[in-house]
């Protein structure tokens, strides 16, 4: 991964394979993302690159999208506090407060980690960029009770947001 600003024309020439080693990461520990989304360079502009990786997302098999959403790390979960997440993920987490919480708030955030863990099948994503703690709370309360098939297609909606916002940050408009 780069932390790099990268213009869209450096972009379009990479090759295939150092555009995956430039953008894999982009979908938690799902490089066949960005794979799929380069057969669609050279991208016109940056809202077509990430429209390629939402497609690649949307287009996806069942299975693919399922494995893809499992990838993700639970908020505030154990992998957060042990410091084992991906630098992406601790930096939106952490943004959102997430890495300064009380004992309390983080059994709270265990607690509904766990419900909605054991209710959908996956973790509980959403594009906490720009969000709070209590929004992300809110989200929790509002979400954990909807059917799994609500549940999964919410999740993918939020994982292309997480994908557009990384992509801005990393591709110069």
């Amino acid at each position: 991964m780069s932390t790099q600003t990268l213009t869209l024309a450096a972009v379009n020439r990479m090759d295939a394979d150092a555009f995956v080693a430039s953008f894999g990461d982009i979908a938690e520990h799902s490089p066949w993302v960005a794979t799929v989304a380069e057969r669609a360079r050279p991208y016109p502009d940056r809202a077509a690159m990430v429209a390629a990786f939402a497609d690649a997302v949307a287009a996806a098999e069942p299975d693919a999208q399922l494995a893809l959403l499992r990838e993700h790390p639970d908020l505030a979960g154990r992998a957060a506090i042990a410091g084992e997440l991906a630098p992406e993920s601790r930096n939106e987490q952490a943004g959102a407060g997430l890495d300064r919480m009380s004992a309390e708030e983080y059994a709270r955030f265990s607690r509904l980690n766990g419900a909605y863990r054991e209710r959908h099948g996956i973790p509980f994503i959403l594009a906490v960029k720009g969000a709070t703690k209590d929004q992300v709370l809110e989200a929790f309360d509002a979400r954990l009770d909807n059917s799994v098939e609500v549940e999964r297609t919410t999740a993918l909606a939020q994982v292309q947001r997480i994908i557009r916002f990384r992509l801005e940050d990393r591709v110069a408009s």
